[in-house]
């Protein structure tokens, strides 16, 4: 068995995929298996996968599925009691396993470890703006205004995914936020101050570019979260109050742009979602 179980999942990535497997074989930790799953590509992405051989395994989707079932098929598929996830359009530094599997055998209680990374838009490299800033630690709360945890950053022991279940196929983005909410509430989510990942952004084919209100899908998994029942009373409070910012937004937004019965409906949710909760009381 090896130590760890990479996970690349890639749609219609040709171009940028091979970079991504090289980033893998070029670690300084060697103890991985690969698994890529391509999601159902149409262009050159089988081809390009076959030139590295038995080096990795590759797992096809006979159409496109989306990113939560290829991750989930990779999961599924692995061996490992480690967990790295990897973008198709990014790529790690030669240590990067090296130092999360180090910082796993140095905390044995952690679950979950992200390190720092460095952004390019578009080639050239940016700073992220300050909310955007990885917190370590007890991450709940301030990951209910945005995703905090990078999937292509993060190492996960399996048993929290066996306990909390695996990313949210229904839901084609925000997958990541979804997830990482259910591990948070539950865990610290610890961060590496190296930068060891490079995140590739202001492509056309991301999710973020080609899904519309993203926050209806942070809503969805809001929702979700509360009706699990496994939340703390302060951690409650702290997704109601992010619940209402975010519905009165979107539900506002999509009054403006003349939806108006989708706008009341998003209105209306924390109200109905709290006479749930005070019902099950």
């Amino acid at each position: 068995m090896t130590a760890v179980s990479v996970i690349i999942p890639t749609y219609n990535r040709a171009a940028k995929v091979a970079r991504a497997v090289g980033s893998v074989l070029d670690q300084s930790f060697r103890d991985y298996e690969i698994i890529v799953v391509d999601d159902g590509s149409r262009d050159r992405t089988r081809e390009v996968l076959q030139h590295f051989g038995p080096r990795i395994q590759v797992l096809f989707h006979g159409e496109n599925r989306g990113v939560s079932a290829a991750r989930n098929t990779g999961i599924l598929a692995s061996h490992s009691s480690l967990i790295a996830f990897l973008d198709s359009d990014d790529h790690w530094l030669p240590d990067k396993l090296t130092t999360q599997v180090d910082f796993f055998r140095l905390h044995p209680d952690a679950v979950a470890c992200q390190t720092e990374e460095i952004w390019l838009r578009r080639g050239r490299r940016v700073n992220p703006m300050r909310k955007h800033a990885k917190p370590s630690g007890i991450i709940f709360e301030p990951s209910l205004k945005l995703c905090l945890v990078s999937p292509s950053a993060v190492m996960l022991r399996r048993q929290v995914l066996e306990e909390v279940g695996m990313f949210d196929e229904s839901l084609p983005a925000c997958e990541d936020y979804d997830l990482w909410l259910r591990i948070s509430c539950r865990y610290p989510i610890h961060l590496i101050s190296s930068a060891l990942l490079i995140k590739e952004g202001g492509s056309s084919d991301q999710l973020s570019a080609t899904v519309e209100g993203l926050d209806q899908y942070r809503i969805r998994a809001m929702v979700k979260l509360i009706r699990s029942g496994t939340l703390k009373d302060h951690q409650l409070n702290a997704v109601f109050e992010e619940l209402a910012l975010k519905c009165g937004i979107y539900g506002r937004g999509c009054i403006k742009r003349g939806r108006v019965e989708e706008g009341d409906e998003y209105l209306r949710i924390p109200d109905l979602i709290k006479g749930e909760q005070a019902h099950r009381r």
